[in-house]
């Protein structure tokens, strides 16, 4: 049966007030939706766009109720939100994107375990609990590996590399001093790291985004690259086996994979079942941005058309790089865009601040880019 029709004049309620929640926000409120959001900060980034914002924790059931009372629909903007709130609100309010994929998306292991059962190619992997997981782990294994909290870590943070048999005091030491669980696997040797975006309406519907090419530093997403530069053949599996994972967890609203390419195949790295960094470029190379697709598959309303208009680079902008990039600003072309979040102090040199979003004509032109705008 499709789901409710939630109209333009209504009110959207988003759990969380990042810069996911920003960029919905206004893509929203340019449909004609009203927006309240739920972030612990004052003037956060989406806060700064949204109609209201109610100032409170992501674990506050209470704050997020009158949320609700206020709203027509509810949307999370990403995965750091107290399960068991979004569990309680979907027993009583309108949530579509509902809580059983988030639970899955906030856990490492149960993300991992239950790709595999449903036959999608994840690296391998073994749950560490103890010292002792830790030393059959390895054996199992082996090196180069990498030891991953099983949640909470992002953009590197709770992750370590163990290169060698010398690195595993390091990684003793890190499961010793914690409570928590960590997954331990198999470091992946890839030609290339690419992601899929899907929007998935209540009826099952899709409309898939192009595939595209994402070069990291240090851990963080710091390019993105559209069309990625990926043979046919590996493009259609990519999107073959999103179609499959959005399939299987019934997914409404939008969700990102991202894959790990390797001359065997293609492997699944993670899961976000959320408008993803690496969709940030479908806000001005796309016909319907990712944010906007966010929101009509959660209002019932048809699915958008994912129609690449040119290809692009979006490169992100870390607290480290604001410096450089507001100097040039002046001098950028006109085929620069540039998005900044308003997240405010002194950013921490590894701060997602912003992007830009660069119209390319052809795929040379991606180092002359890197090199001309952050050296």
């Amino acid at each position: 049966m499709p789901g409710k029709v939630i109209l333009p004049g209504s009110t959207i309620g988003i759990l969380g007030g990042g810069q996911l929640g920003r960029m919905t926000a206004i893509e929203g409120r340019k449909m004609g939706y009203r927006i309240i959001c739920l972030d612990p900060t004052p003037g956060c980034p989406c806060g700064q766009v949204a109609d209201d914002q109610i100032v409170a924790g992501l674990d506050d059931l209470a704050a997020a109720i009158r949320l609700a009372e206020k709203t027509d629909v509810l949307i999370y903007e990403f995965e750091n939100i107290d399960i068991r709130l979004v569990e309680e609100l979907e027993k009583n309010y309108y949530l579509p994107q509902k809580s059983h994929i988030l639970a899955v998306a906030q856990n490492r292991i149960q993300e991992k375990q239950q790709l595999e059962k449903a036959g999608f190619p994840v690296a391998p992997f073994v749950i560490v609990k103890n010292t002792e997981d830790l030393k059959k782990g390895t054996a199992q294994i082996g090196y180069p590996s990498v030891l991953k909290i099983a949640t909470g870590g992002y953009d590197g943070k709770g992750q370590l590399v163990l290169y060698n048999p010398q690195d595993f005091s390091k990684a003793e030491s890190l499961v010793q001093s914690s409570d928590s669980i960590w997954v331990l696997e198999k470091k992946i040797s890839f030609t290339q790291e690419i992601s899929v975006i899907i929007g998935r309406e209540e009826t099952g519907g899709m409309a898939v985004y192009p595939v595209s090419e994402n070069i990291h530093r240090e851990n963080i997403l710091y390019i993105t690259v559209v069309p990625a530069r990926i043979s046919p053949q590996r493009e259609s599996m990519a999107v073959e086996i999103a179609r499959g994972i959005a399939q299987y967890f019934k997914v409404v609203g939008v969700l990102a994979v991202e894959f790990f390419v390797t001359p065997q195949g293609l492997l699944v790295n993670e899961i976000a079942p959320r408008p993803h960094n690496s969709g940030h470029y479908t806000l001005d190379a796309c016909f319907t941005s990712q944010f906007e697709q966010l929101i009509r598959a959660t209002c019932g309303l048809p699915l958008g058309s994912t129609q690449l208009m040119t290809p692009a680079v979006m490169i992100n902008i870390l607290g480290s790089d604001m410096p450089k990039i507001l100097e040039n600003i002046p001098n950028f072309s006109g085929d620069v865009k540039i998005y900044l979040y308003g997240k405010s102090g002194i950013p921490a040199p590894k701060r997602k601040m912003g992007h830009l979003l660069i119209k390319i004509d052809y795929s040379e032109q991606i180092d002359e880019i890197i090199k001309t705008f952050l050296g």
